[in-house]
């Protein structure tokens, strides 16, 4: 997991003011390592000790443990089953720590183990307090490093930490989306300042645009994982500059270029200083994709030709594409190209022409610099997240191999998977570990341990979605109730929280990033047909929407608003539910407690997704378009599907065939078999397709299945060809 020196910023201290009792003190080590996230028992932990607390800080360990009151914590002392979990979860943790040549990788790879796998992304979905991600792209990479260290690859992680976080969602009265920024504390996050010897920070740097911007270090341990985040929040920065990390995804095209020149260029400068040399880089994404001029700067410094480095860093280099969606591709204008990197080229022995001609890309507005072509180029490893998008992804990006029949492209597909332990509810856990075996986790990916789902009595997989479902809405009535107290919210605000949930209904979630192609309206094109549907008397449904559209995205705001002023009228009885403030701790409860996860995209427009794949492992019915990971994953009865695998050219025409595709299922196949009961009171069809939906698609798409792929697909390819550089360097 480290180069042949102990990195640096692997030795910095826990902080530990939190002035716990003796016999306890380790919480503290467990509130620094993210490991606690998913391990269910870890979590108890801090929420034994004082529940109303543990929910008061959002879940957040290292502000609970400053918070909570001493008393509490003498409680837990004087509670001797609290303490022997305790004394559990350190045996675990310790075990899981030091485990290193026991984990899949060091049995399967030993003479890699001491090859480090650096692992760029823009955003890191690892948990709510940290709200450092933006949608699926860093969830996806929170994922990703979780197994990781699951499976005890050498990977270290590089990105930022924003000093502002992504946006808080509130809606008006209106429905209109408003985004509220605050100033994350760092102090209050698990992170770890990167010090030098004298304690002072340590900080990498790049010079552009005339001036050299600065970024400290900061570190968050992910199990065995380091993740090193960036951030230029610094004295030695302009204020302008000390901006550059505060938020997402701005739409500044000036500050989003210095946000990927720090993240790739300072990104690899920042692994050197920390002492690693890494024989495999993977881009998540082409948002960090200067790292390959760092690297060539570095090469040719080295006396490497260019042709030379090129293939260095080709055979090194893995690249993820995660959209078909070309305004999810930054390019930049050659003006902004010129003006911050003109200092630079000539460090690489050339001129401007030859410099622009890396990542050339012709636009109707003119000449671009695309960060996926530049990513495309020098990746001898590249793949789409699903089979349909491998397939897009090639014909998309054909251009760059112009004398290449399409399907020849090199360009295949790994397709995406979730990290089991981090959305699994616990009481599904605990009927896994029952009835699958104690190993079942050791062997996630394995389908044949999914066989025994099927010997789940079906009274106690429904009373535990029936729980999970009681808790969701307990949890959106909580939610409700806050609007309330605050005492400047509409009553019919407060309905339209979910006031009027019934446990008793169908209940269907859709719930993911507001983008227009993702059609959160289709479901409420006809609205004469949705009411009848709503307020079906014996059988009637519920719709649960939350999500936010991106701050500079105004037809995904007007899609909020479209939704949420239907949601607010009163023909449909409170049956209509818009949630806002869409985070990781939300999400959990929806994938856990809903009937249905609707997902809807206009194809092939849907990469992958993996809220489905989340809403599966927990007995959710997926119903969606097939696209993406669905198209995959869809047998026939373990869900429904909405319209036909193919494309129509004309959207209007594809809208209203899946719209009536939609409706018809939901009247003949879906509410009927909810609400088909046996004499004892058991949606029998219901539960046969839950198991089945449990069995095929909870192992297939895994994180597990999902990273072994990568690296006998990806990372091991690279290994062997990359020691040129490491002996150059």
């Amino acid at each position: 997991m480290k180069s042949e020196s102990e990195p640096r910023g692997q030795n910095q201290l826990i902080p530990n003011n939190f002035n716990l009792p003796r016999r306890i003190k380790r919480l503290a080590d467990l509130a620094y390592n993210l490991w606690w996230t998913w391990n269910a028992d870890a979590e108890r932990l801090f929420r034994n000790i004082d529940r109303y607390t543990w929910e008061d800080t959002n879940h957040n360990p290292v502000v609970f443990l400053r918070r909570v009151p001493r008393q509490r914590l003498n409680a837990a002392l004087h509670n001797r089953r609290y303490l022997e979990a305790y004394d559990h979860v350190l045996r675990s943790f310790d075990d899981y720590m030091k485990s290193g040549s026991s984990t899949w990788y060091a049995q399967q790879f030993p003479e890699h183990c001491n090859q480090p796998i650096a692992y760029f992304s823009t955003e890191f979905g690892l948990h709510q307090t940290m709200p450092i991600y933006a949608g699926g792209l860093g969830i996806l990479s929170g994922d990703h490093i979780k197994e990781a260290s699951d499976l005890g690859l050498p990977l270290v992680a590089v990105g930022f930490l924003y000093t502002q976080g992504y946006f808080v969602q509130h809606i008006s009265e209106d429905g209109w989306q408003e985004a509220r920024y605050t100033r994350l504390s760092f102090d209050n996050l698990p992170v770890i300042p990167v010090l030098d010897l004298t304690g002072e920070p340590v900080l990498t740097s790049v010079k552009f645009a005339g001036r050299e911007i600065f970024a400290r270090m900061w570190r968050v341990q992910v199990g065995r994982v380091s993740l090193y985040l960036l951030d230029t929040d610094v004295a030695r920065n302009s204020d302008s500059d000390r901006q550059l990390t505060s938020r997402l995804y701005t739409s500044d095209l000036e500050m989003r270029v210095s946000q990927e020149i720090i993240l790739g260029i300072a990104g690899v400068r920042a692994l050197r200083i920390l002492g690693y040399n890494p024989s495999v880089y993977h881009m998540n994404e082409g948002h960090s994709a200067f790292l390959i001029l760092e690297r060539l700067r570095e090469l040719v410094d080295a006396g490497h030709d260019h042709e030379t480095a090129r293939q260095i860093i080709r055979k090194s280099t893995v690249f993820t594409t995660h959209t078909p969606v070309p305004a999810g591709h930054d390019e930049f204008p050659i003006w902004i190209i010129d003006k911050y990197f003109n200092e630079f080229w000539p460090k690489l022995k050339m001129d401007r022409d030859q410099f622009l001609d890396l990542a050339r890309h012709q636009q109707p507005w003119g000449e671009a610099f695309a960060m996926a072509i530049l990513a495309f180029r020098f990746s001898e490893h590249a793949n789409g997240v699903s089979e349909l998008h491998g397939q897009v992804a090639r014909q998309m990006w054909s251009f760059l191999w112009p004398d290449t029949e399409v399907d020849n492209i090199p360009i295949t597909h790994i397709t995406n998977g979730i990290h089991t332990s981090t959305w699994l509810a616990r009481r599904l856990s605990n009927l896994y570990n029952r009835y699958l075996g104690p190993d079942w986790l050791q062997n996630l990916e394995n389908p044949v341990f999914w066989e025994a789902v099927q010997h789940i009595p079906d009274y106690e997989l429904w009373a535990v979605h029936r729980h999970l479902k009681r808790k969701l809405l307990y949890y959106i009535q909580d939610r409700a109730r806050g609007l309330w107290l605050q005492g400047n919210t509409h009553p019919v605000q407060v309905i339209a929280g979910g006031v009027l949930l019934d446990p008793n209904v169908l209940t269907i979630g859709f719930a993911r990033r507001f983008a227009t192609y993702k059609r959160a309206d289709l479901i409420l094109s006809d609205m004469e047909r949705l009411l009848r549907l709503l307020n079906r008397p014996g059988m009637p449904v519920q719709i649960i929407f939350a999500g936010k559209a991106h701050p500079a995205d105004e037809p995904g705001k007007r899609l909020i608003q479209d939704v949420y002023r239907l949601v607010k009228q009163h023909p449909n009885g409170g049956r209509l539910v818009f949630l806002e403030d869409y985070d990781m701790n939300l999400a959990r409860y929806l994938l856990h407690g809903v009937d249905v996860w609707l997902n809807t995209p206009r194809r092939p427009n849907e990469a992958s997704g993996t809220s489905g794949m989340k809403a599966a492992l927990n007995g959710v019915l997926n119903f969606s378009i097939l696209d993406g990971w669905w198209r995959e994953g869809y047998n026939g009865f373990n869900g429904w599907v909405i319209g036909d695998d193919f494309s129509m050219e004309n959207a209007e025409e594809q809208d209203r065939t899946d719209a009536e595709s939609l409706y018809q299922t939901l009247e003949e196949s879906i509410i009927p078999a909810y609400y088909d009961r046996s004499s004892d009171g058991l949606p029998l069809e219901w539960l046969a397709r839950m198991k089945n939906s449990i069995q095929t698609l909870a192992p297939r798409f895994s994180l597990r299945r999902m990273l072994k792929e990568y690296v006998t697909e990806m990372y091991h390819p690279a290994l062997p060809a990359h020691d040129t550089e490491k002996k150059d360097q």
